[in-house]
């Protein structure tokens, strides 16, 4: 009978929990495996980011020799080019927390999205779960900031494309017109890596979105079964989630 009690107080307790939880609707099933593999891929991921974020600034460079041998053109769009160029690269440079480098990624991994043991403390599980969180919020910002620049340049572009076309189209020789065609295959490679850059932040915003979520599932396991074990002393004012 008492038996009976206690798991009748603990169906009770973890039905109470279940309702306090916004994402409680449905219990999840925790797969270690696919877990593993969720974490192993976001990082893998990542790190393709940060190999797209070197060919972009390789390519950068490739834009600004090429822009420097364009000198029997009149009009010269070098400077503006290379200014636009240098806005993204900043933006890129400037991503907070996890930036675009390997060995901050993986030490993340083995950190604040290593799965939840039962040797980690309360404070130690809360701590990851702020982090996680943080970075998330931090990785969207600096997406919204690299979009934001990728829109500031549109005008620019514009504004180079025009008179490109205009010096191009008043060419005198075939070496003007080869050379503002140059200079407008140039002014596209540079739209083309704003473009890329774009794409790299925003899939970088979106694995960290999704590791936050992979390791917020496996924590919420490890903080609902030190709630329904009996001796492990745990204090329900500090359980915190993030989802």
């Amino acid at each position: 009978m008492r038996r009976l009690c206690v798991l009748a107080a603990a169906s009770a307790v973890a039905l109470s929990f279940a309702a306090v939880s916004p994402t409680s609707a449905q219990w999840v099933v925790f797969d270690p495996n696919n877990y593993a593999q969720n974490v192993l891929t976001a990082a893998r991921e990542l790190q393709q980011i940060n190999n797209q974020t070197t060919s972009l600034q390789n390519q950068a460079q490739m834009l600004i020799n090429q822009a420097k041998n364009l000198a029997n053109l009149p009009y010269s769009s070098l400077q503006q080019l290379q200014s636009s160029i240098q806005r993204t690269q900043q933006l890129l440079a400037q991503a907070q927390r996890i930036a675009y480098d390997v060995q901050q990624i993986d030490r993340a991994f083995s950190t604040s999205y290593a799965p939840a043991t039962g040797s980690q403390s309360n404070q130690v599980l809360i701590t990851n779960a702020q982090s996680r969180w943080q970075n998330s919020v931090a990785a969207l910002q600096d997406a919204l900031r690299v979009q934001a620049g990728v829109v500031s340049n549109l005008d620019t572009n514009r504004t180079q494309t025009s008179a490109l076309v205009t010096s191009s189209q008043g060419a005198s020789g075939a070496l003007q017109a080869t050379q503002a065609g140059n200079q407008i295959l140039a002014l596209q490679a540079q739209q083309l890596a704003d473009l890329t850059a774009t794409v790299a932040a925003q899939g970088r915003a979106q694995n960290l979105e999704s590791a936050q979520r992979a390791a917020a599932q496996d924590q919420g396991r490890e903080q609902l079964r030190r709630f329904l074990t009996p001796g492990q002393g745990y204090q329900s004012s500090n359980v915190q989630m993030f989802h």
